[in-house]
C-alpha cells in the first residue's frame, strides 16, 4: 500500500544589504591676512660746509689787481720816482756848480745817464701758493629715522565641512518559499 506523502520544499530567504558609503568633505582655508609696513618717518638737516679763498696777494703776483690797489701802489710809485728824481737833478746841480774845480762834469753826467745796466733776463715764478689763504668750516649732517610699526590684521576662516551621511537599506535577495506536493 501506498500511502501519500506530502513533500514540503522550502527555499530560505536571503536578505543583502545596501551600504552607501558616508561621504565627508572638509576644507580649511587660509587665513586672510594684511599686513602693511608704514615707511619709516626720515628727518635730515643739514648746514653747508663753508669754504673761503683769499687769492689776492697771488692774483697781485700775477698783475691781476683792483683798480684801487693799483692805483695806491701807482700812487707810491710815482711819489717815489720823483723824490728820486729831485734827488739826481740836486747832486747833478751840484757837480755842474763845481765845473770850476777842473774835470768834465758835463762828460761825467752824460756816461751816468747813457750808461745804465742791462735788465737781467730770466725766468720769475709768479703766483706762491703760500700767499693764498684758506679758511675751512665743515658742514653738518643730522638724520633722525623713527621706525613705523606694521599694521597686521588676520581673518581666521572657519572650516568648510559638508557631510552626506551613509545609509543602509536592507532588501530582499532571494525571497523564501514553501513549496508542497502530495505524491501518490
Amino acid at each position: 500500500m501506498q500511502i501519500p506523502q506530502l513533500q514540503i520544499q522550502t527555499t530560505r530567504g536571503v536578505l543583502g544589504l545596501q551600504i552607501d558609503k558616508p561621504v565627508q568633505e572638509i576644507e580649511q582655508p587660509k587665513a586672510t591676512q594684511h599686513i602693511e609696513q608704514p615707511a619709516a618717518i626720515l628727518e635730515m638737516s643739514t648746514t653747508r660746509p663753508q669754504i673761503s679763498i683769499d687769492t689776492t696777494e697771488n692774483r697781485a703776483d700775477l698783475d691781476l689787481k683792483s683798480p684801487l690797489r693799483r692805483g695806491n701802489e701807482n700812487a707810491r710809485y710815482g711819489m717815489q720816482q720823483v723824490l728820486e728824481g729831485v734827488g739826481r737833478r740836486a747832486q747833478e746841480g751840484q757837480q755842474l756848480m763845481r765845473i770850476e774845480d777842473g774835470g768834465n762834469a758835463l762828460v761825467n753826467l752824460i756816461k751816468q745817464d747813457t750808461n745804465r745796466p742791462n735788465a737781467p733776463l730770466g725766468i720769475q715764478f709768479v703766483g706762491d701758493r703760500l700767499k693764498i689763504q684758506t679758511n675751512f668750516s665743515p658742514g653738518t649732517l643730522d638724520i633722525k629715522a623713527t621706525p613705523q610699526k606694521p599694521t597686521h590684521e588676520v581673518q581666521i576662516n572657519r572650516p568648510v565641512h559638508q557631510y552626506t551621511p551613509g545609509k543602509v537599506t536592507g532588501i530582499v535577495e532571494q525571497y523564501p518559499s514553501i513549496e508542497m506536493d502530495w505524491k501518490v
